[in-house]
């Protein structure tokens, strides 16, 4: 294997993995919000702020992942 092809499968393996967390974690949060504006539709206007802020700080680790792949492919 020749480091070009093993700096392609670093970047895939840790942008793929560093994806699978903040995933499921988005898919959580947005549930429990959801279920709680349904069991109490009048504090819609408190939860969703809050559901995006978790969701923002999710998609955040995301990212991170992204970045450190493309420092794995591009050095």
């Amino acid at each position: 294997m020749d480091v070009e092809a093993a700096k392609v499968l670093g970047m895939a393996l840790a942008v793929g993995l560093g994806v699978i967390g903040p995933g499921i974690g988005v898919g959580i949060v947005a549930s429990k919000a959801l279920e709680a504006i349904g069991r109490n539709p009048e504090a819609a206007g408190q939860i969703q702020p809050l559901m995006f802020v978790g969701i923002a700080f999710s998609e955040a680790l995301a990212i991170f992942a992204l970045v450190i792949g493309f420092i794995i492919k591009y050095t």
